[in-house]
């Protein structure tokens, strides 16, 4: 029953010390139960190249081929280099949700943030994260965007193998029944404008003033021209759900951010380290989505400094591995090849990322304009 299902096996284990053959032994376990399965870089790549932008970008070219052909995506959620998952991992299950294929995630520890996280501590009755802020969505095991779009288990590979085969199964009896959902959220909800609307996407979300931070951004880039929405606000179509209930409440959370992503004509990342040497896991998750949707992208970043001078790791002749033993990536990039490849990334100030992003995305838009008509 499984034949026409593919999956694609998304996690940090190719940093790993032997990861390529723990990539191997989840390969064979998939096709044994009868899947299919696509692994990043399964295909001839271009790793020679001098130029090691051009090594990444072949990577990437692989991976927009093998994610187009799969139908699932199972996902190692496991903490690396800090609280949360891989960035890129999160990047490949945006891409996944935004392509409509079922999502799954695995992790050791399914336990809230706030048991977990030895950084945070309790002050005042109240918990605070490593920077001293309030410490968000600390009753989930991870951030909203991936509770809202990922079926999660707490074991390993072969448990969400499991899952998957049972929704597999399910999905074989749904056919028979009439009682089919549409998917409402698939579509836009609003129509556009005259002009473009940007997506503010970073972790300023989960910040006390985030408001105040949100107003002074849109600002800016009313004054180049575009309109901007961020997190905070509720896109058309998504109403504000009040409950007591974290996972119902991310859940809604996610909901409205998937929607603004989809409403949006580009997004503007933040990509700064959150949780340790990540960016916000949101923010990888909106970027995955936002380029499988055809969304153009900008990030910025206060150090685009490529990987191996920001992460301290053991040297060259180490394999630029770090104290985990998990490889530094080595492509000339700021962070991961995924965020490198599909988008621009500035070093500065948010307005003069903005200037750019604007003079950039409306020069763009003027010649495809130029082309269809010639």
């Amino acid at each position: 029953m499984s034949k026409n299902e593919k999956i694609y096996i998304a996690g940090p284990e190719c940093f790993y010390t032997g990861g390529f053959g723990v990539l191997h032994a989840m390969r064979r376990r998939a096709e044994s139960l009868g899947f299919g399965v696509t692994l990043p870089n399964d295909h001839p790549l271009d790793m020679e190249n001098p130029v090691l932008h051009k090594r990444a970008d072949s990577i990437f070219e692989d991976l927009k081929v093998v994610m187009n052909e799969s139908t699932a995506i199972i996902a190692d959620l496991e903490a690396y280099r800090g609280s949360e998952p891989d960035s890129g991992t999160v990047y490949e299950i945006g891409m996944a949700y935004a392509r409509g294929i079922r999502c799954y995630g695995y992790t050791r520890d399914k336990r809230s943030l706030a048991w977990k996280d030895q950084r945070y501590v309790m002050k005042d009755g109240k918990v605070y994260d490593e920077h001293g802020k309030p410490a968000p969505y600390k009753e989930l095991p991870f951030s909203p965007c991936i509770i809202g779009s990922t079926k999660i288990v707490e074991g390993d590979f072969d448990d969400c193998l499991k899952m998957l085969m049972t929704d597999v199964e399910e999905d074989y009896k749904r056919e028979a029944k009439r009682d089919r959902n549409v998917f409402e959220s698939l579509r836009p909800s609003e129509s556009r404008g005259k002009r473009p609307v940007v997506y503010l996407s970073g972790p300023e979300r989960y910040d006390t003033d985030a408001e105040q931070k949100y107003e002074a951004m849109k600002k800016i880039c009313d004054k180049y021209g575009m309109a901007a929405c961020s997190p905070l606000d509720w896109a058309d179509g998504v109403e504000k759900i009040e409950s007591d209930n974290p996972y119902t409440a991310a859940a809604n959370v996610f909901d409205n951010c998937q929607q603004q992503v989809r409403n949006c004509d580009l997004i503007v990342a933040n990509l700064n380290d959150y949780r340790g040497y990540e960016c916000c896991n949101d923010t990888g998750f909106e970027c995955g989505m936002a380029f499988q949707l055809g969304k153009t992208l900008y990030g910025y970043m206060d150090d685009t400094r490529p990987m191996k001078y920001r992460i301290p790791h053991l040297g060259e002749d180490r394999e630029f591995r770090d104290m985990s033993g998990c490889n530094v990536e080595n492509f000339d990039y700021p962070l991961n090849l995924m965020f490198g490849c599909s988008m621009k990334i500035f070093e500065g100030k948010f307005e003069e990322m903005i200037e750019k992003a604007a003079e950039d995305f409306f020069k763009n838009t003027a010649d495809d304009r130029r082309s269809f008509h010639e």
